[in-house]
């Protein structure tokens, strides 16, 4: 049977590789300011670049407009925006849970004797940026590094339920995939799910993601309040019994606690609470 031929994308290559110019240009732009020179104008910018004053201009403008860059009313110079403080804060704060967690994480997988994991949501997956491997003989393999659906996780159930109605909305209005037989596919029960999870303060993981695995994870707060990451510890159905959830799930809790503290989160008005 013939195959039809491909049909070809209708793509301006001449126009997505302006763009594409554009866009390193304006990186390029940014990266001219230094702690030396704070503040440079469209001639000095231009000249660096080898680029046309208007082209500098235009591109100046669209920047100024999203906060990127501000403009001396006095000199008419430019410098870097706060819009750039506030992005960089984003990553800081990401590099500071990875680098705080370290202790908490090794504190929970001798306390276990299980894997004890760090996640953070990245658009529909989570993904683990520490996962400590137990010492026992029987153990699950390290995930660092790796993605996993939120849904299926605890770890990312913990972190659905920091997600303000909008973005929650959004997540359960696409296809919910299932990874094993347990898996929650079902929009309205997984917002029942998350519901239960933010009443609660942590999440239970029961072969949903893993055939043969189970896990309990915290949310882990920023100094603001919103939910940052997620702590959480994993191992084999075998050892991890349902009856053990509510004391694990206590200790698991309680790091996940301390380690947001460490981040400068004050716990007087809690994001979640324990249900009664």
């Amino acid at each position: 049977m013939n195959e039809e031929p491909a049909k070809p994308i209708n793509r301006n290559i001449r126009r997505d590789a302006q763009r594409l110019s554009s866009v390193t240009t304006a990186i390029h732009l940014m990266k001219t300011f230094s702690l030396d020179e704070r503040e440079l104008g469209i001639s000095e910018l231009a000249k660096r670049l080898k680029i046309a004053k208007s082209t500098v201009h235009r591109l100046a403008t669209a920047l100024l407009d999203e906060g990127l860059l501000e403009q001396n009313p006095e000199t008419g110079r430019y410098r870097l925006g706060i819009g750039l403080f506030s992005l960089g804060s984003q990553v800081r704060t990401r590099l500071d849970v990875a680098a705080e967690a370290k202790p908490f994480l090794n504190d929970l997988r001798q306390r276990t004797g299980e894997n004890a994991r760090l996640a953070i949501l990245d658009k529909r997956n989570v993904v683990f940026i520490h996962d400590f491997e137990s010492n026992e003989s029987i153990r699950l393999r390290s995930i660092t590094g790796q993605f996993r659906p939120a849904h299926t996780t605890a770890e990312g159930l913990c972190l659905l339920a920091g997600l303000r109605a909008p973005a929650l909305e959004e997540f359960l209005g696409q296809p919910l995939l299932a990874r094993t037989a347990n898996t929650l596919t079902n929009p309205d029960e997984l917002a029942e799910r998350i519901r239960r999870v933010k009443r609660a303060g942590y999440a239970t993981e029961d072969e949903e993601c893993e055939e043969g695995t189970r896990c309990i994870a915290a949310p882990v707060h920023q100094a603001d309040g919103r939910v940052i990451a997620a702590l959480g510890m994993a191992g084999p159905r075998l050892r991890i019994k349902k009856r053990d959830f509510p004391s694990l799930a206590d200790l698991v809790i309680g790091m996940a606690q301390k380690l947001s503290e460490r981040l400068g989160y004050e716990p007087g008005q809690p994001i979640y609470v324990r249900s009664p």
